[in-house]
């Protein structure tokens, strides 16, 4: 459990607890469900889409059906659509991230204009209309889960209810069955939508609703995939699929900061010869620990500062292991520069870069003000939803986390996504990587994918597609392009009989 508390704590910083039994709700009694719904359009691949906009809130209910909490959402219906057009329940991760990056990064009608390569620009921010949406492809709902947003425990419910792993699935799931049944929805193709800890969600809520309420999903979009836990848990002498799964990031992060020389004619190159050392000879390597002869160990470090940028006495001095919070601090240490978790082709200046509690991840600054702000005035603008509660992005309102039952699953929700999958066979799974991924490295993510153990028609039934950029791949003009790209084909592949 402790090792999920301290990732969940370095996926996204500056998370806080309350433990009052009602959230931070500041109305009294729990307020009744709020709907507004607004008229829109938007042109996608050069067609107008005429489109209702619905923020509101939804109340959560246990199973004696009594309310334990509302949740925030954001709807994107086109009007006048057959009944049998696609609907899409997206969200983020965290846990303790509010929706707003897929909504306002890629998949809603509206996006936040970011510099080309995904830097931050100069404020104030705007928003623009996102000709890369995909609600020309599928009706979108975005969910804000309890304690993000302006989503709270009420009534007869408390954070307790909401906040853990299982309990987090459950009631994201019993919101999505009242939304289709509400919303007479369940004709409809389905398909989740999650990033990064919302993966992992995605996995389990396909097996949860497939398992217990009977809703099987058309597919499943995975930006920035973690399943498995256990596999970026840097534990020396015990784990070594952490600093095997991740040098294919420090080779490309390299590659990208110049610190190759001229070794590498492309990232894609770099990364090849990366993945077949670190499958083969380093691999091997970490497996002999100690009995591992001097003159090995000497070839290995040579080949590891060779693919990563480091010097060879400080990759030796680690025992041929490179922890993920050390390269990002010694790859331009000499320049005064630490580097981004999210996206590491992000830099920042530190006084002191190995000075662990004063690190802010970079990338994630670019970010986070740029969002906050479009989506705030968005949300009152153009939405006409008004709220005086505080609109948790990331962090705030969630904290403690209950993982005793992620614990059963050895932290590996990729079983559950597997059951799914064996549940459901037609259904179909996309994995989007971003080159420059520290927090959910795509070699990972590969490798997790190949141990699944599904039968090859199911193997067939896996898209994965590749960007040159981070967590946010989006944020990078380029691959927010080829992401819709990608996901036009995946939205037929899924579709087809």
């Amino acid at each position: 459990m402790k090792h999920l508390l301290l990732i969940v704590t370095l996926l996204f910083v500056g998370l806080s607890y309350s433990n009052d039994k009602k959230g931070d709700n500041i109305n009294d009694p729990f307020p009744k469900e709020k709907v507004v719904k607004t008229e829109h359009s938007v042109e996608i691949n050069g067609r107008d889409i005429d489109y209702t906009a619905t923020a509101g809130t939804s109340f959560v209910f246990n199973k004696k059906h009594e309310k334990i909490g509302n949740i925030y959402y954001t709807a994107y219906t086109k009007d006048d659509a057959k009944s049998d057009r696609p609907i899409t329940f997206a969200y983020n991760g965290g846990p303790g991230s509010a929706s707003v990056w897929l909504h306002m990064g890629t998949f809603g009608p509206k996006r936040v204009v970011m510099d080309k390569e995904g830097f931050m620009p100069t404020p104030p921010y705007q928003a623009v209309d996102n000709q890369y949406s995909i609600l020309d492809l599928t009706d979108i709902v975005f969910i804000d889960p309890v304690g993000t947003g302006y989503s709270r425990a009420g009534g007869k419910g408390t954070n307790k209810d909401f906040h853990g792993t299982w309990e987090d699935i459950e009631t994201v799931s019993e919101f999505i069955r009242l939304y289709l049944t509400r919303n007479n929805r369940w004709s409809s193709p389905k398909f989740l939508a999650g990033e990064s800890y919302g993966t992992l969600r995605s996995a389990g809520i396909a097996y949860h609703m497939g398992q217990n309420l009977g809703v099987n999903f058309n597919g499943i979009v995975l930006i920035s995939s973690v399943l498995n836990y256990t596999l970026d848990e840097f534990d020396h002498g015990v784990n070594i699929q952490a600093p095997i799964t991740l040098l294919p990031t420090y080779t490309a992060t390299a590659f990208y900061h110049k610190q190759l020389g001229n070794r590498f004619s492309s990232v894609d190159e770099a990364i090849n010869e990366a993945k077949i050392f670190a499958m083969n000879d380093y691999a091997l390597a970490l497996l002999q620990g100690d009995n591992l002869s001097e003159e090995k160990r000497q070839s290995v470090a040579t080949k590891l500062s060779e693919l990563t940028g480091l010097s060879k006495d400080f990759i030796l001095l680690n025992n041929l292991i490179i922890d993920m919070g050390q390269f990002v601090h010694n790859l331009r240490r000499d320049e005064g520069l630490t580097l981004g978790r999210l996206d590491s082709r992000f830099v920042t200046e530190e006084v002191d870069a190995m000075e662990q509690p004063g690190y802010r991840d970079p990338s994630y600054m670019a970010i986070h003000g740029p969002y906050t702000e479009t989506l705030m005035d968005y949300m009152r603008s153009e939405l006409k939803f008004e709220s005086d509660l505080v609109y948790h992005i990331l962090g705030g309102g969630v904290g403690s986390w209950n993982t005793k039952d992620l614990a059963r699953d050895s932290f590996d929700m990729s079983r559950k996504l597997r059951h799914a999958m064996l549940r459901n066979p037609s259904m179909k799974v996309f994995v989007a990587n971003g080159y420059y991924d520290m927090a959910t490295p795509f070699f990972s993510t590969e490798y997790n994918f190949s141990h699944m153990g599904l039968p090859k028609s199911l193997q067939d039934n896996i898209m994965m597609t590749y960007y040159e950029s981070g967590h946010m791949m989006y944020i990078r003009k380029p691959d927010l392009i080829k992401l819709k790209q990608d996901l036009n084909d995946f939205y037929q592949f899924s579709l087809s009989k």
